[in-house]
């Protein structure tokens, strides 16, 4: 596993800490980090209600990401609930593309990083609608 891949791991992993917020909501079960285009990583964690205000740990990065004035993407793993990494969701790869309608197919994603398994969003998503 390369440098940077580790880097991102053990950020997504410091933010990791499932928790209740209230009786109506959870966060933390799920944990991300976004590499974009200038080195700098983001970090976003899930936050689930009992409806559908919640948000997904990707997309919870990449709008740190936004926040902090930066737009294109070059790498995102997650850290599902069972400590393992995962592919992003429907509706974060969603958000890639709008994001990045020219170039998302090129964001690597860590699909298993203990066998160090990578992807690119153009691989699990090749013909979007945009």
């Amino acid at each position: 596993m390369d440098k940077i891949w580790n880097e991102m791991y053990n950020a997504a992993k410091a933010v990791h800490n499932e928790r209740r917020i209230s009786d109506y909501v959870d966060a933390g079960g799920v944990s991300a980090a976004v590499l974009s285009k200038s080195g700098r990583i983001y970090t976003g964690v899930c936050v689930d209600t009992c409806s559908t205000l919640g948000i997904c740990a990707e997309r919870n990065a990449i709008f740190n990401m936004i926040t902090n004035g930066e737009s294109e993407i070059l790498r995102v793993l997650a850290i599902m609930p069972d400590g393992k990494s995962g592919a992003p969701c429907g509706a974060c790869r969603e958000l890639m593309v709008q994001l990045m309608p020219d170039n998302y197919k090129n964001i690597e994603i860590l699909l298993d990083y203990e066998n160090e398994r990578t992807i690119t969003l153009g691989e699990i998503t090749p013909e979007w609608w945009i």
